[in-house]
Parts: structure tokens; C-alpha cells; sequence
């Protein structure tokens, strides 16, 4: 029986691993390929040749990008879009989110602004209304475009206000006795309690902030401006501009394939959260499995 039971648990180890394998390779080989494209010469990416490993080795894809000035400006902007947005997401995030957790004795009007919430997440005005709004709010070609509308990710104020709720009474029974507030008791009691939670949500708002491009596209109308994936986004190779291009320029044009210059823009704009994603990843799991399941 026992032997049964270990043969069992060895079965079901093997079956695990397998399919963590997999999965993993499923999430990694695309990842892998596409670098190999970003690096591979015009002719191999265009033939298809390109598997797992460049096909004679080329960097010219990475030399159109970097080697203009627009980019680094670009990635500039969207720097100061990420830390300009991230800390607006994050101060209304939690001061929403620490009311809604109270109960209906200490803020009786919660249930009001609750569904006030979800109807927004369910109905949207949609594009035109907003454009609309950006424009008669004098906010257009400004990064305030790019950071106020989605200054309330309504989202992560549930998932905060959810874990709020599961922050122990007796924490907030003892911080009303020694004669803490609303505004005390949040910052000191319930702020350091739910750091998981609330580095997961700063990384949702890291992430959304960096992968949007549509809304600098419509919003913003300098180049100098624009942030890094509007940027990206609509770098095109274009022969029709090769007047005013130098030959240094003109040559690597010359030597890009439109599959290994978009492999290398998918390379280049997903770096930074890569970097920045192993700092917050033991908060991440912790932090979405509580604040979603908490009452």
C-alpha cells in the first residue's frame, strides 16, 4: 500500500513537472524566437529561415531604433509618463479604496459609491466623448492627457479595498482607542499591513502606463512629446523619406527586414518591465490571491 502511495505521488510529480514544462516553453520559445529574429539579417528574416538562433547575426534593427534621437526622448516621456501616472493611480487607489472597506455604520453612503464605481467599469462613454473632454479641458499635446484619464484604476481599488477588508478588526479597534483618525489609521495601520497588495497594483499601473500607445497617438501632436510605444508604434520604414536621410542612416535602412525591425521594437519596449518585474514578483501572487478572495 504504502508502495502504492509513493509510486502514486511520484506519477503525479512527473505529471506536474510536465506541464509546467511545457507551459513554460510555450511562454518562453516565443520570447526566444523573436530575439533571434531581432538579430538575424534582412534575408534570413524575410525567407523565414529565422528558428531558435540568428541566422547570420545582424544588428541593424537595433542601430535604426537607438540611433535616433526621438527615442531616447521618446522613452523619456514615457518615463515621466510611468512615474507621473503610477503615483496619481497609486494615491487614489488607496484613498479610495481604505473608505470603501469601512463598514456601512462608519460610511453609510458606501454602497452609492460602489456601484457608482462598477457602472464605470461596465459602460464607458467611449472615444469620441473623451477626445471631446481632453480638448475643451485645454489638455491636448500635454502628458495630463496621457495620466488623468486613467488617473482611478477602478479595478485595483477593489482589489485594494477587498484587502482592506481582510486587515484584522483588532488592528482598527486598537488604533481608534489610541485616538487615531480615518487619515492616522490608514497611513500607519493599513498602508504598511498591505504593501503586497498595493506592489501589485503599482505594478499593473507600471505596466499599463508603459504598453499604451493609442491614446498618445490621438492626444498628442508634437513628436517631441509622444511617448515610447506611440513612438514605436508608428516608426515605419518608409523609402519615401530616404531624401532626408544620411547615407550613414540610409545604409542601415538598407539592411533592415520589416520582420527583424519589429521583432527588435517588441525586444526594446518590453526591457523595462522585465527589469523592473523581479522586485515585485514575490508581492505579485500574494497580493492578487488575497485581495481577491477577501469579503
Amino acid at each position: 500500500m504504502v508502495k502504492s502511495n509513493s509510486s502514486g505521488d511520484r506519477m503525479v510529480k512527473i505529471v506536474s513537472y510536465t506541464v509546467v514544462t511545457v507551459l513554460m516553453l510555450s511562454c518562453l520559445l516565443p520570447l526566444i524566437h523573436t530575439l533571434a529574429l531581432s538579430l538575424s539579417d534582412k534575408s534570413a528574416a524575410a525567407s523565414g529561415m529565422v528558428t531558435l538562433w540568428p541566422v547570420r547575426p545582424s544588428n541593424s534593427a537595433y542601430k535604426a531604433i537607438l540611433g535616433d534621437k526621438q527615442f531616447f526622448l521618446s522613452f523619456k516621456n514615457s518615463i515621466v509618463r510611468i512615474l507621473l501616472g503610477g503615483a496619481l493611480n497609486i494615491f487614489f487607489t488607496v484613498t479610495m479604496a481604505f473608505p470603501l472597506s469601512r463598514s456601512k455604520r462608519l460610511f453609510p453612503q458606501r454602497n452609492i459609491y460602489m456601484w457608482f464605481l462598477i457602472f464605470t467599469m461596465l459602460f464607458s462613454g467611449g472615444i469620441i466623448p473623451m477626445y471631446l473632454l481632453i480638448y475643451r479641458l485645454k489638455l491636448m499635446d500635454s502628458i495630463w492627457a496621457l495620466v488623468l484619464p486613467s488617473a482611478v484604476p477602478v479595478y485595483n481599488v477593489i482589489l485594494l479595498m477587498n484587502y482592506f477588508r481582510g486587515v484584522p478588526r483588532e488592528l482598527d479597534e486598537a488604533a481608534r482607542l489610541d485616538g487615531a483618525g480615518p487619515l492616522r489609521t490608514m497611513l500607519q495601520v493599513f498602508v504598511p499591513v498591505s504593501m503586497p497588495c498595493i506592489a501589485t497594483i503599482t505594478l499593473f499601473s507600471i505596466v499599463g502606463h508603459w504598453n499604451a500607445f493609442f491614446d498618445g497617438a490621438i492626444y498628442i501632436n508634437t513628436q517631441a512629446k509622444v511617448p515610447l510605444q506611440t513612438y514605436i508604434q508608428q516608426l515605419v520604414v518608409d523609402m519615401r523619406a530616404s531624401s532626408v536621410m544620411s547615407k550613414e542612416e540610409l545604409a542601415i535602412l538598407a539592411e533592415i527586414s520589416g520582420k527583424s525591425f519589429n521583432a527588435a521594437k517588441v525586444i526594446v519596449t518590453m526591457l523595462p518591465v522585465l527589469l523592473v518585474y523581479p522586485f515585485l514578483q514575490k508581492y505579485f501572487v500574494h497580493g492578487i490571491v488575497l485581495g481577491s478572495v477577501k469579503g
